[in-house]
Formats: structure tokens, C-alpha cells, sequence
């Protein structure tokens, strides 16, 4: 497998469950991303515009390829609603060569 098709996980967060459903949908179908995992119930302690905040979140892990990432990035950031989202491409080591083959052939051909 050569670099540009080995997988890279997209990581983010959503206030709500449907905008992360809805985000994700999104990417899948525009193939994007081969798969995106959707885990409600996390705790967000952080500081914005001076203020702590503390809020429930929906976080995202997008699993895509590297030469999409840039892609997913923007298309993830104009489809969210955060003024700022947190959007972070985590490399990946190894993995098994039949699921990287199964992520690179969900994010082939984009329609």
C-alpha cells in the first residue's frame, strides 16, 4: 500500500447527536470516509472566549485515507456547526492490510 492510500482517523466533536450523525452521513456518502464511529457521552472541559466551559459532546473518529484528508477536513468544517471545530488527522501505525484495502476501495470513486 503506498502512503497516500494508508489510513488516517479524522477526530472531532458535535454538541448534538444529529449533527454528528448528519456530518458523518455526509462524508460516507461522498466517500470521504469508509467508516465513522459516533460515541455520545463525553465531557468537554476547556476554555473558550475567556470562559471556562463545561459540555456534553459527541465525539467522531472519521476513518479515511491520507490523501483525503485535506477533503475531509473541509468538507467536515463547512458542514459543522462550530464556530470552531475541533478537527485534528491522526496517523495511524500498521493495521491489518485487509481492512486498510476495505477503507481504501469505501473511498475510491467519489460520486
Amino acid at each position: 500500500m503506498n502512503k497516500e492510500d494508508s489510513p488516517v482517523l479524522v477526530y472531532t466533536t458535535f454538541a448534538r447527536l444529529d449533527d454528528a450523525k448528519r456530518v458523518g452521513d455526509a462524508l460516507v456518502a461522498a466517500k470521504l470516509a469508509a467508516c465513522v464511529n459516533i460515541s455520545p457521552g463525553m465531557i468537554a472541559i476547556y476554555e473558550w472566549k475567556g470562559a471556562r466551559e463545561v459540555a456534553d459532546e459527541v465525539a467522531m473518529i472519521i476513518k479515511t485515507r491520507r490523501s483525503l484528508a485535506d477533503a475531509v477536513l473541509a468538507e467536515t468544517k463547512r458542514l459543522h456547526p462550530y464556530e470552531l471545530p475541533a478537527l485534528l488527522v491522526l496517523p495511524t501505525e500498521g493495521g491489518s492490510d485487509e481492512y486498510c484495502g476495505w477503507i481504501v476501495g469505501q473511498t475510491g470513486s467519489r460520486s
